[in-house]
């Protein structure tokens, strides 16, 4: 969500009107925890876009799925849950990326030094040097 989506703008009668619905629905959707507006220091409300949306939000959950509005908090713990496991698997898969890259060049590594530290094995009892190459890695 890009920042300016969250710069806090609208005060509550502006966002009341903006959202079709009486200034005590929002201050109760605030009480509830469904959305949380910045305050001035003299205490004024100020809802950004992204509240608004998740206002909308709360409206659709309640009017189109017929959740009540604890089912719309627990919806929003459930994405938010959602959203914190996916950046937890992402982390992951990135660190997974990061030491396979080091055990690659580790590998190699190794396989290099191999090839350089071969030496050649004489039999004491014929004098002999086997014929056959290490095998490439």
């Amino acid at each position: 969500m890009a920042a300016h989506e969250r710069t806090p703008k609208y005060m509550i009668g502006v966002a009341a009107e903006l959202l079709g619905m009486h200034p005590q629905t929002l201050r109760m959707y605030e009480s509830r925890g469904l959305v949380r507006p910045r305050r001035t220091p003299g205490g004024t409300r100020l809802y950004s876009d992204a509240d608004l949306d998740r206002i909308r939000r709360v409206t659709q959950l309640a009017t189109g799925l017929g959740l009540s509005l604890q089912g719309a908090e627990y919806v929003f713990e459930l994405e938010d849950t959602v959203r914190a496991l996916e950046q937890r698997m992402r982390d992951l898969e990135a660190a997974l990326d990061r030491a396979d890259g080091v055990m690659r060049r580790e590998l190699e590594h190794v396989h290099r030094s191999y090839r350089r530290e071969v030496v050649l094995w004489r039999d004491p009892g014929t004098g002999l040097v086997p014929t056959r190459t290490p095998p490439a890695c």
